[in-house]
């Protein structure tokens, strides 16, 4: 995938100062994430093989190429000095993106939000004091125009569920890597799955790391940072339907998460791009306990008051369904979310001693928050407000 940046672009920003740009030639080398029938082999292969020695069988597992050449600008002039407070938020109306966008504002950034054309506007962001810009990371000729001036990127985009997952975790943030790296992005946050590298099978957290690789090679100045888990996937999950009473769906694997509240995860992200000693690393911020799925909802059921309805979904049958899906063109993509689901879902622990991390960026790991006190505090909020409804709608009726 390589693309060409409009030649009409007027600035383009370059260590620092914008440029006069002429032009700017495509990425030379080729980009590839693709999946073929071939033997187990390293995750970066040139090239699937011709043919298959030794067994004579043939597994489904991707086969990646990725490589990176770093776009080249030409007939560059000084021009106006990018601000170091600028900053570029992609999927910034996001679980995450939106605390990073909240965090930034807070700091004193100068805030811009990429956002794919919506029905109802993100005006949440305008009211915020942010700097709303439509643009479509799967149209490439919209992202150049939301970099101008732009000192730094934080990209928190993922692709939609109904979405291929190759269109915007792909080809998208290729795009958007080229671009930055042509307009002369001075930092590029990238958010990771941890462990991406040790599930290729699994074609989302393959194409993380692929992307990890990619932006690498690209050049940029970046900030790798693999996540466990939000603990704000957990209120849809199982407080709200706990509350209402509703099933909560669960799985009998021994899975643990370290999941780590997002407002966290914003906060140390920007610790992080205040050290220059941390450019170039890899990170990975985990919270303070690894949870089994039973011990979440056994912890909302406490802090409810109430029992859930749990229905369990063996991790067997997540697996046939898998299988089943890929026998037609049109549920792939639903064959690649279940294998996501079926490695969340498996003995897997998502978690990582943080102490050396905390010491890096200064950090007292007491100031991290802890999952009870995260869901404490939320149960305590609507409980209060359900009972404070209860009580209106009491000294409103009428009896006759």
């Amino acid at each position: 995938m390589a693309f060409r940046l409009p030649a009409q672009l007027a600035t383009v920003p370059s260590n620092g100062h914008s440029h006069q740009l002429a032009a700017v030639p495509a990425a030379s080398s080729s980009l590839s994430w693709r999946r073929n029938l071939v033997p187990h082999l390293p995750l970066f292969s040139p090239s699937p093989p011709s043919s298959v020695s030794g067994t004579g069988k043939c597994y489904l597992r991707p086969a990646v190429s990725c490589n990176a050449a770093s776009a080249a600008a030409a007939n560059l002039a000084p021009g106006t000095p990018v601000r170091p407070t600028s900053v570029l938020v992609v999927g910034a109306t996001g679980t995450l993106g939106r605390q990073v966008v909240r965090r930034a504002l807070d700091e004193g950034y100068e805030v811009r939000c990429l956002v794919r054309p919506r029905p109802a506007p993100a005006d949440f962001l305008r009211d915020w004091g942010a700097t709303v810009v439509n643009a479509d990371l799967s149209r490439p000729e919209t992202i150049p125009a939301t970099l101008v001036g732009i000192h730094t990127v934080i990209d928190c985009a993922t692709g939609r569920p109904e979405e291929p997952i190759k269109t915007v975790d792909w080809e998208g943030k290729v795009a958007l890597i080229q671009c930055a790296k042509a307009m002369g992005v001075q930092k590029y946050v990238f958010y990771s799955i941890h462990n991406c590298d040790k599930h290729p099978e699994v074609p989302l957290m393959e194409i993380k790391y692929c992307t990890e690789k990619f932006l690498k090679d690209s050049g940029l100045p970046h900030i790798t940072i693999r996540l466990c888990g939000f603990m704000q996937g957990l209120i849809g999950q199982y407080a709200v339907p706990i509350l209402e009473e509703k099933s909560v769906w669960g799985t009998d694997a021994p899975t643990r998460i370290a999941y780590m509240d997002t407002q966290d995860i914003a906060r140390l992200t920007f610790i992080a791009l205040r050290n220059d000693q941390i450019i170039g690393k890899l990170l990975t911020f985990a919270g303070p306990r690894a949870w089994t799925t039973q011990e979440v909802i056994a912890l909302c059921e406490r802090l409810a008051g109430q029992d859930a309805n749990v229905t369990t979904v063996p991790v067997s049958v997540l697996r046939f369904t898998r299988q089943l899906t890929r026998f037609f063109e049109w549920t792939n993509d639903v064959a690649d979310r279940l294998a996501f689901s079926e490695v969340l879902s498996s003995d897997t622990v998502f978690s990582v001693p943080m102490a050396e991390t905390y010491s890096l960026l200064g950090v007292d790991q007491k100031e991290i928050g802890s999952l009870e006190k995260y869901l404490q505090d939320y149960f305590t909020n609507i409980l209060k407000k359900l009972k404070d409804l209860k009580a209106q709608s009491k000294q409103t009726d009428i009896y006759f």
